[in-house]
């Protein structure tokens, strides 16, 4: 199935495949450590307001909201990743994730995010890679 993702500059079609997007949103390779970044910043990512990385960041609070991210790279692979990372609606519509890339059909939206994602292509990109690197 083909879906766009919108985004301010760029309208990347999507290829899902089954419960993945295999196909990476960059031609550039992912970087774990910028990755890593993203998902420990409040700013930026904030995925531990949920999610909890138990051998990451110990000084930080961790959530428990999702299930916890370490092995998460040994459970899924790089596409199921991905693509709950662009729209974990897509696999469950009743998740309380949100899309960090699909922009499109969102609600409740502030006037000055509309049509922009959370994060970029890269950002995913890295993401993705970082995950995957946590095997245990």
């Amino acid at each position: 199935m083909i879906f766009g993702v919108a985004r301010a500059d760029v309208n990347l079609p999507v290829v899902v495949t089954g419960d993945a997007v295999n196909a990476p949103l960059t031609q550039q390779v992912g970087r774990a450590a910028q990755g890593r970044v993203i998902v420990l910043s409040r700013q930026i990512g904030n995925c531990l307001i949920c999610h909890a990385v138990p051998n990451e960041a110990k000084e930080l609070a961790q959530g428990n909201v999702g299930p916890a991210l370490s092995g998460v790279g040994g459970r899924l692979s790089e596409g199921q990743i991905r693509l709950r990372l662009i729209d974990q609606s897509r696999l469950n519509p009743r998740t309380i994730m949100p899309p960090y890339y699909r922009t499109n059909g969102l609600t409740n939206v502030a006037a000055q995010f509309v049509g922009k994602s959370v994060l970029d292509a890269q950002q995913i990109e890295d993401v993705v890679a970082y995950l995957v690197s946590l095997k245990e």
